[in-house]
């Protein structure tokens, strides 16, 4: 899974990246972004590409409450095709979530050890998302979400976890993004396990554990793990 990650560029930089127009005025500097909070993500409307933020927990449209996005964080690649929650968005509300790294966490004796994954050439790793618009009734709002797909590890990742989130190489961003017209086995060959993306993976300070920690020191590389 994906629980955890860095948005380190500011939103500028992103557009640039992406050739998009920013709707958003975030400063980046985020390193440990956690389900619920609000994220950079990529989305394409027509013809017009935009960084925007959105909460990260897809809540589906026929949700009865919010809480229900808390649960939604991440889509298993192999079922959102049938999925009630997934199937609409993976049609036609796809975007991308730009991440500097991301965390994954390993049972090392009694600790629970963080790792950092970033790629090695310090470029932003583009993870596969869906998104949804939900009608909250309390408010009379719209609130946008997103969950992030994952599908089964590549090599780099094996020995750390079972899951990992799906990268989209530059080459196919339009595709993923594109909400008309592309053909699903197209999209679903995005799920396969990338090797071609150098990583680093590394562990890092247990800090990142509470959710209220957020500051450079969180990706520093730990030189010795703690037994404890």
């Amino acid at each position: 899974m994906c629980g955890r990650f860095t948005q380190e560029r500011p939103a500028s930089d992103l557009a640039e990246i992406f050739a998009a127009e920013s709707l958003v005025d975030d400063p980046g500097g985020h390193f440990n972004v956690a389900p619920t909070d609000e994220a950079l993500v990529v989305v394409q409307r027509d013809d017009r590409r935009a960084v925007v933020a959105y909460r990260w927990g897809l809540i589906p449209h026929w949700a009865t409450e919010a809480r229900v996005g808390s649960s939604m964080i991440n889509a298993r690649a192999e079922t959102l095709t049938r999925s009630p929650a997934f199937a609409r968005a993976f049609q036609r509300r796809r975007c991308l979530v730009p991440v500097d790294s991301f965390y994954e966490w390993k049972r090392e004796g009694p600790v629970r050890q963080p790792y950092r994954i970033a790629r090695t050439d310090g470029r932003p790793l583009v993870l596969a998302g869906l998104w949804a618009g939900w009608h909250d009734p309390s408010t009379e709002t719209v609130r946008r979400t997103f969950s992030i797909v994952t599908t089964t590890p590549n090599r780099a990742l094996a020995g750390l976890h079972d899951r990992m989130p799906v990268i989209v190489p530059d080459e196919a961003w339009a595709r993923w993004l594109d909400p008309t017209g592309v053909d699903r086995g197209e999209l679903l060959g995005l799920f396969e396990p990338d090797d071609d993306v150098s990583l680093e993976i590394y562990p890092v300070r247990r800090l990142v554990n509470d959710v209220r920690q957020d500051g450079p020191e969180l990706i520093e590389p730990l030189t010795v793990i703690p037994a404890r």
